[in-house]
């Protein structure tokens, strides 16, 4: 296969705007994923390509980037998805500052994930067992269930970036911070909750969102998104009504 990777770029030491940088790649298969399709742009032709990824096996998530323009893992996406001899378009997430070339900040993001608590909270004694010693506090198959999807969250921003609501409003918890609230929240063992939804009742929490589905799909790990922001809405309206 012949690839034409066309990669949005920019270096604020010496570009007044972003460029799109069209890069010819002879040799390729079908099932070279697109961040192998870039490591040989740095590593054969353009080294100046600033990039960032790590495991590469869709765990980190640090290689999240519009490709084609959709939100998805450069490590998981296979070139034989875009058909024979193709275009593939990459290009940095939306709504966060572009640092240099596909590498955004992502300090505002990992702000808006520390606002909500992301982290067990109980303060009172942990049981003991027979012996008198402390053990973990246990949990039914049923309610580790209740929250089970939201624990595969990356902080990849996929779903973040993907949501209009942001890229109108920086100041917006986002998706991914909501995903994360909701697996403390929905916890039978935590007692940090009232906290939580007092944050996500804020005007930049979750009632920002206008349910309009982008982030759902963008998930690498498959998580519904949008049904964990309802289930969050839910519980702050009971919350009040209680």
């Amino acid at each position: 296969m012949e690839i034409t990777l066309r990669i949005r770029r920019f270096n604020p030491d010496k570009d007044k705007k972003p460029y799109w940088g069209t890069y010819v790649l002879k040799g390729c298969e079908g099932t070279n994923r697109v961040l192998e399709l870039l490591h040989r742009v740095k590593w054969e032709q353009d080294g100046t390509l600033s990039l960032r990824r790590s495991c590469a096996q869709g765990i980190c998530g640090s290689d999240a980037m519009r490709i084609n323009g959709r939100n998805r893992l450069a490590c998981k996406v296979l070139a034989q998805e875009f058909g024979e001899n193709p275009t593939i378009q990459v290009e940095p997430i939306l709504g966060l500052k572009v640092i240099k070339d596909l590498i955004v900040d992502m300090e505002p993001f990992f702000d808006h994930y520390k606002a909500v608590m992301p982290y067990f909270v109980n303060d009172s004694q942990p049981p003991v067992n027979a012996e008198g010693e402390p053990r973990e506090r246990l949990q039914t198959i049923e309610d580790r269930e209740r929250f089970d999807d939201t624990t595969k969250c990356i902080l990849c921003a996929a779903c973040t970036t993907s949501c209009p609501s942001f890229w109108a409003n920086g100041d917006y918890v986002g998706p991914a911070a909501v995903v994360q609230a909701h697996r403390f929240i929905f916890d039978s063992r935590d007692q940090g909750t009232k906290q939580r939804l007092d944050v996500l009742s804020d005007p930049d929490g979750v009632w920002r969102c206008r349910t309009i589905y982008n982030c759902t799909p963008a998930c690498p790990r498959g998580i519904e998104v949008t049904r964990a922001i309802g289930e969050v809405k839910q519980a702050i309206v009971k919350g009040k009504r209680d």
